[in-house]
């Protein structure tokens, strides 16, 4: 993998969105000299990443299951209750 993308590799998609989404963009964009494309790009991976992450978690504690604690139990436990 060469880290060039083609163009035949990209696909576009259009977004519509809220003028205080939009606006959130502008004001980001101005202050760190990066489009709102790009802003919403890096986003879009973010989001993707933590929703990967907490895919294999759940993945993971399906497999293996193990003791599970409530919050009520964990502040009793760590004397957390009023």
């Amino acid at each position: 993998m060469s880290g060039i993308t083609t163009e035949s590799e990209l696909e576009m998609i259009h977004l519509q969105l809220d003028r205080d989404i939009e606006e959130r963009l502008e004001a980001l964009g101005a202050t760190s000299d990066t489009s709102k494309v790009a802003l919403a790009k890096e986003t879009l991976l973010s989001a993707l990443k933590d929703d990967t992450r907490d895919l294999k978690l759940a993945e993971e504690r399906l497999a293996k299951p193990g003791r599970r604690w409530s919050q009520e139990e964990l502040e009793r436990e760590l004397d957390l209750v009023d």
